[in-house]
């Protein structure tokens, strides 16, 4: 137990850990004092000098001032002169050096960098960088400029050789000469690319080869020899069109020489998947209007075969083939005409879309069920003048061997066509207006009653009829040449293509027509036939009714007439109305029912005489 009473005279004792620490401060203390004794007298012995150990791009520049130093390094490390920076493309190479390329080693600050090595931070720091730059040496890395401008407008100089516009190939004609010129694929150095590539190999301060980075774009069109070998191959000879299987009456062929096919063919480019090439053909709207100029004269128009009825064997006997329906197709023959000449063939054949009439020349009588004679009818035409004559002769073969199908409605007009003196028709008497006067076809109407009055007493229903304006003496005449007043209103009159006549085969079979004129008896006869199916005809007649009597006649001049001379030019007829009533039965039941009301206008009669005439009535 310490006891501090007085009269204690003993010492107090130290603590240990006390005693220690203090021991290990006081040596702490002397070795920062010989720590900093030491420094400074490596310091004071390197006083200006860059310390030992210390390299850069392998240059040792121990002991050297700084100016020493840079001085060395400017001797020694020399790759900004005597390096190679080689850019390659493909088989091309340029070769730079890295100072041309704005890239060079600052000396002075590398040389003040080295010298600041061991004498930067505190003391500590400062020993350890002394110590390891002794020990184990300190290779610094050299300090470099860069002049990225330089390298670039380098790199973009160099871009300027190697970069290629894109061309697209050409294709053209000069004269019957095809000119053609190929494409070229686009070329684009990529210029920031090399530049990252020589930053990367610069800092390296080693020679090296950096491959330069190309952006190829091609044309859309790169060649065009393929299009080029056609148009040659269309331009080679001359193009010559033709109606396959012609006919002596068929116009053609059409020949179109290497100078005109020159001046029709197009160039076209047009796409495909992802690209696009050049199309050459000849022009398809040039074709266009050339073929469709052609179209009328190539067209035929299907017809049945014609046949007459044996009424002995009671079969067909032919006597027109039919006729093949035949159309110009432009569209295809556009297409065939420059497939083929792309085939490299000169001779082509349009192409004709065909349609087979219904009838054609095998077929019988079975087959269209024509079995007997079902309808007759004769008129006659007493006093017709041989011009009359020709054309009832004319107008009334038109519908020998014609064949109207089940249902059908038949039109006159349709089958008579263009009455003109191109088609065998003559000028003779014709109702125009409210005269008589001279006009081609005159005397077709004799053929249209005789047809009407056939369709008449055959049963069949009557679409479509006209009566002539006023009565004439040819449809009331009897096999002896004297008048049935009782044919008065059975009449029709045709004026192509404004006034047809129309009836309708209501049967169920096939109906055949023959036209027989018997010149010297004056007569006309139309034959239907076809199958009876038991409709029996009953008509009736109200004869001529509310009479006006014709008015007086009129004389006219005529100049083209001699002195004296007086002819008849329009002959008088008493208006009058009159309506007939037609029934058709089958089996007791009513089928058709139909009414021909006419109205008949007084016709007045018309002389003539020539200049100078006297005792004029």
């Amino acid at each position: 137990m310490t006891s501090n009473e007085p009269g204690d005279t003993r010492q107090p004792q130290v603590n240990p850990l006390i005693q220690t620490i203090l021991a290990l401060t006081g040596g702490l203390a002397l070795f920062f004092i010989l720590l900093l004794g030491s420094i400074t007298i490596y310091d004071l012995r390197n006083a200006g000098k860059i310390f030992p150990g210390v390299t850069t791009a392998g240059v040792d520049l121990s002991g050297l001032t700084q100016a020493q130093a840079a001085a060395l390094l400017a001797q020694r490390v020399d790759y900004s002169d005597r390096g190679k920076i080689v850019f390659q493309d493909g088989s091309s190479v340029w070769t730079a050096t890295p100072r041309g390329l704005g890239f060079y080693l600052d000396n002075e600050t590398t040389a003040k960098a080295a010298y600041q090595v061991g004498r930067q931070g505190n003391p500590f720091n400062r020993l350890i960088d002394q110590l390891q730059s002794w020990y184990s040496k300190t290779d610094m890395s050299p300090l470099m400029m860069f002049d990225q401008r330089a390298a670039y407008q380098y790199l973009t100089r160099l871009a300027l050789k190697v970069n290629r516009p894109i061309i697209e190939a050409s294709l053209g004609i000069d004269g019957i000469n095809v000119v053609v010129h190929s494409g070229q694929v686009g070329r684009t150095m990529d210029v920031d690319a090399a530049l990252k590539s020589l930053d990367s190999q610069l800092r390296t301060l080693s020679d090296g080869i950096i491959p330069l980075v190309i952006h190829e774009t091609p044309p859309v069109i790169l060649d065009a020899t393929i299009q080029a070998d056609l148009a040659r191959k269309i331009l080679n000879a001359p193009l010559t069109l033709s109606i396959p299987n012609a006919s002596k009456d068929d116009p053609g062929p059409w020949k179109f020489e290497p100078a005109q096919l020159a001046n029709m063919l197009v160039i076209d480019r047009v796409a495909t998947a992802g690209s696009a090439q050049y199309q050459v053909e000849l022009d398809q709207e040039v074709l266009r209007t050339f073929l469709e100029k052609h179209a009328p004269s190539l067209e035929r128009t299907p017809q049945n075969a014609r046949f007459t009825f044996n009424d002995d064997t009671h079969k067909l006997e032919l006597i027109q083939n039919a006729v093949i329906g035949r159309n110009l197709d432009v569209d295809a023959s556009i297409q065939d005409i420059n497939t083929q000449l792309a085939n490299g063939e000169h001779d082509v054949p349009l192409h004709l879309a065909t349609t087979r009439p219904q009838v054609t020349d095998d077929a019988t009588a079975k087959s269209l069920g024509i079995l007997e004679l079902v309808s007759e009818q004769t008129s006659y035409f007493y006093g017709s003048s041989p011009e009359r004559i020709q054309n009832i002769k004319t107008a009334s073969s038109r519908f020998h061997g014609v064949l109207v199908p089940p249902g059908a409605v038949f039109s006159m007009a349709d089958v008579m066509g263009d009455v003109s003196l191109d088609n065998g028709y003559t000028e003779a008497l014709i109702i125009y207006g409210d005269r008589t006067i001279k006009g081609v076809g005159g005397g077709v109407c004799q053929v249209s009653t005789t047809l009407f009055r056939t369709a008449f007493f055959g049963g069949f229903p009557i679409v479509e009829r006209y009566s002539h304006a006023y009565r004439v003496g040819y449809y009331e005449q009897t096999a002896s040449g004297g008048h049935n007043p009782d044919l008065a209103g059975l009449d029709a009159t045709v004026f192509v293509p404004m006034v047809d006549f129309k009836f309708k085969n209501d049967s169920s079979a096939w109906l055949l027509m023959e036209t027989y004129v018997n010149a010297s008896a004056r007569s006309l006869t139309w034959k239907f036939y076809s199958t009876s199916d038991g409709r029996k005809v009953e008509w009736d007649t109200t004869g001529l009714q509310n009479v006006v009597p014709a008015p007086d006649p009129v004389y006219e001049e005529n100049p083209d007439l001699a002195k004296g001379e007086i002819i008849q030019v329009d002959y008088s007829a008493d208006g009058s109305d009159i309506s007939i009533t037609r029934t058709v039965t089958r089996d007791g039941q009513v089928i058709d029912k139909y009414t021909a009301s006419t109205h008949y206008l007084p016709w007045r009669a018309v002389y003539q005489y020539g200049p100078g005439t006297k005792d004029i009535p």
